[in-house]
């Protein structure tokens, strides 16, 4: 039984899953656009959706809840532009939005395991 068995696993351990995720996340954020298997894409969604909001929410906000969020950022990402490009260039562009900053739109099945691959790409 699945009782309080929350998140998706995949197959991984803790630190893999998390190091799968950090990637994941980065590569979105800085290619605005990624390929990957369903499975990621609905794991690693909701992640990056809060990275957005959180970098949305400090636009107006005084500078040490700026640093304080910035950090807090570069704890899910491995590459301090992306984090630039995040709080510089992307919480502008969704600051009217109050939500929804990411799409997944499906491709098929993958030819070698038939895993349904998926596009996850951010909203314009």
């Amino acid at each position: 039984m699945r009782h309080r068995m929350k998140g998706r696993h995949l197959n991984r351990d803790a630190g893999h899953r998390r190091a799968l995720y950090r990637n994941l996340i980065t590569d979105l954020l800085k290619r605005e656009r990624i390929t990957t298997t369903e499975a990621k894409a609905k794991a690693v969604k909701p992640l990056v959706e809060k990275l957005i909001t959180s970098a949305c929410r400090v636009l107006d906000a005084q500078p040490e809840i700026k640093v304080h969020a910035r950090r807090e950022a570069l704890r899910t990402l491995t590459d301090k532009d992306v984090m630039f490009k995040l709080f510089d260039e992307l919480a502008a562009d969704f600051a009217d939005r109050p939500g929804g900053y990411t799409r997944i739109v499906r491709l098929g099945p993958r030819r070698g395991d038939g895993a349904e691959m998926v596009i996850l790409e951010l909203v314009d």
